[in-house]
Protein backbone atom coordinates (compact mmCIF):
# COMPACT_ATOMS: atom_id res chain seq x y z
CA UNK A 1 0.00 0.00 0.00
CA UNK A 2 1.18 3.25 -1.01
CA UNK A 3 1.21 6.47 1.63
CA UNK A 4 -0.30 8.84 -0.91
CA UNK A 5 -2.25 7.59 -4.12
CA UNK A 6 0.08 6.90 -7.34
CA UNK A 7 -0.97 7.24 -10.63
CA UNK A 8 -0.06 5.03 -13.11
CA UNK A 9 -0.75 6.22 -16.87
CA UNK A 10 -0.07 3.09 -18.94
CA UNK A 11 -0.13 3.37 -22.83
CA UNK A 12 -1.29 0.14 -24.52
CA UNK A 13 -0.21 0.69 -28.37
CA UNK A 14 0.20 -3.02 -29.54
CA UNK A 15 -2.94 -5.23 -30.14
CA UNK A 16 -4.06 -7.75 -28.81
CA UNK A 17 -3.11 -11.76 -29.06
CA UNK A 18 -0.07 -10.70 -30.87
CA UNK A 19 2.16 -9.56 -28.43
CA UNK A 20 1.90 -10.27 -24.31
CA UNK A 21 2.57 -6.81 -23.64
CA UNK A 22 -0.86 -5.65 -23.67
CA UNK A 23 -1.74 -8.81 -21.51
CA UNK A 24 1.14 -7.94 -19.03
CA UNK A 25 -0.20 -4.36 -19.20
CA UNK A 26 -3.83 -5.43 -17.50
CA UNK A 27 -2.74 -7.69 -15.25
CA UNK A 28 -0.40 -5.26 -13.91
CA UNK A 29 -3.15 -2.23 -13.67
CA UNK A 30 -5.56 -4.64 -12.26
CA UNK A 31 -3.41 -5.57 -9.20
CA UNK A 32 -2.42 -1.94 -8.58
CA UNK A 33 -6.24 -0.94 -8.93
CA UNK A 34 -6.41 -4.10 -5.81
CA UNK A 35 -3.41 -1.93 -4.07
CA UNK A 36 -5.19 1.20 -4.07
CA UNK A 37 -3.29 2.91 -6.77
CA UNK A 38 -4.80 5.10 -9.45
CA UNK A 39 -4.81 3.60 -13.74
CA UNK A 40 -5.15 5.72 -16.46
CA UNK A 41 -4.54 3.62 -19.55
CA UNK A 42 -4.64 5.37 -22.89
CA UNK A 43 -5.16 2.64 -26.41
CA UNK A 44 -3.44 3.76 -28.92
CA UNK A 45 -2.38 2.37 -32.53
CA UNK A 46 -3.41 -1.51 -32.90
CA UNK A 47 -3.47 -1.11 -28.90
CA UNK A 48 -7.25 0.27 -29.79
CA UNK A 49 -8.36 -3.65 -30.22
CA UNK A 50 -7.50 -4.20 -26.70
CA UNK A 51 -10.95 -2.38 -26.15
CA UNK A 52 -12.87 -4.39 -28.58
CA UNK A 53 -16.34 -5.87 -27.01
CA UNK A 54 -16.82 -9.26 -27.80
CA UNK A 55 -13.68 -10.76 -27.79
CA UNK A 56 -13.63 -14.80 -27.69
CA UNK A 57 -9.85 -16.13 -28.01
CA UNK A 58 -9.64 -19.66 -28.40
CA UNK A 59 -6.16 -20.21 -27.32
CA UNK A 60 -5.33 -16.92 -25.28
CA UNK A 61 -6.58 -15.29 -22.20
CA UNK A 62 -9.04 -13.15 -22.79
CA UNK A 63 -8.13 -9.51 -22.82
CA UNK A 64 -11.73 -8.30 -23.16
CA UNK A 65 -12.40 -9.93 -19.59
CA UNK A 66 -8.77 -8.42 -18.14
CA UNK A 67 -10.04 -4.85 -19.65
CA UNK A 68 -14.10 -5.00 -18.22
CA UNK A 69 -11.95 -6.09 -14.69
CA UNK A 70 -9.81 -2.86 -14.66
CA UNK A 71 -12.66 -1.13 -15.37
CA UNK A 72 -14.93 -2.11 -12.78
CA UNK A 73 -12.08 -1.69 -10.35
CA UNK A 74 -12.20 2.19 -11.41
CA UNK A 75 -9.42 2.17 -14.27
CA UNK A 76 -9.71 5.08 -16.39
CA UNK A 77 -10.15 3.94 -19.91
CA UNK A 78 -10.11 6.10 -23.11
CA UNK A 79 -8.97 5.71 -26.66
CA UNK A 80 -7.54 7.25 -29.45
CA UNK A 81 -10.00 8.68 -31.77
CA UNK A 82 -7.72 8.87 -34.80
CA UNK A 83 -6.50 5.37 -33.97
CA UNK A 84 -10.19 4.21 -33.98
CA UNK A 85 -10.97 6.01 -37.23
CA UNK A 86 -7.70 4.96 -39.02
CA UNK A 87 -8.44 1.01 -38.17
CA UNK A 88 -12.82 1.66 -38.75
CA UNK A 89 -13.39 0.94 -35.43
CA UNK A 90 -16.30 2.71 -33.88
CA UNK A 91 -17.01 3.76 -30.39
CA UNK A 92 -19.85 1.33 -30.06
CA UNK A 93 -17.34 -0.97 -30.83
CA UNK A 94 -15.62 -0.41 -27.28
CA UNK A 95 -16.25 -2.54 -24.24
CA UNK A 96 -18.73 -0.22 -22.28
CA UNK A 97 -16.58 2.57 -20.22
CA UNK A 98 -13.79 2.84 -22.56
CA UNK A 99 -14.36 6.38 -23.76
CA UNK A 100 -13.52 7.87 -27.44
CA UNK A 101 -10.94 10.84 -27.24
CA UNK A 102 -7.70 12.89 -28.36
CA UNK A 103 -4.43 12.79 -27.55
CA UNK A 104 -5.10 16.05 -25.38
CA UNK A 105 -6.61 13.60 -23.11
CA UNK A 106 -3.38 11.57 -22.64
CA UNK A 107 -1.29 14.80 -22.24
CA UNK A 108 -3.47 15.38 -19.26
CA UNK A 109 -3.43 11.64 -18.09
CA UNK A 110 0.90 12.24 -18.22
CA UNK A 111 0.62 15.05 -16.86
CA UNK A 112 -0.96 13.51 -14.19
CA UNK A 113 0.80 10.62 -13.61
CA UNK A 114 3.26 9.83 -11.56
CA UNK A 115 4.74 6.76 -13.68
CA UNK A 116 3.89 6.24 -17.38
CA UNK A 117 4.38 3.23 -18.90
CA UNK A 118 4.16 2.38 -22.69
CA UNK A 119 3.93 -0.77 -24.15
Amino acid sequence: MTEKETTFTIIIGDGPYTAERPFTMLRFAYTALLEDFKINIFLVEDGIFVGKKNQDPSTYDNIGKWMKDVLSEGGNVKACGVCMKARGVSEDELIDGIKKTTMNALVEMCDEADKVLFS
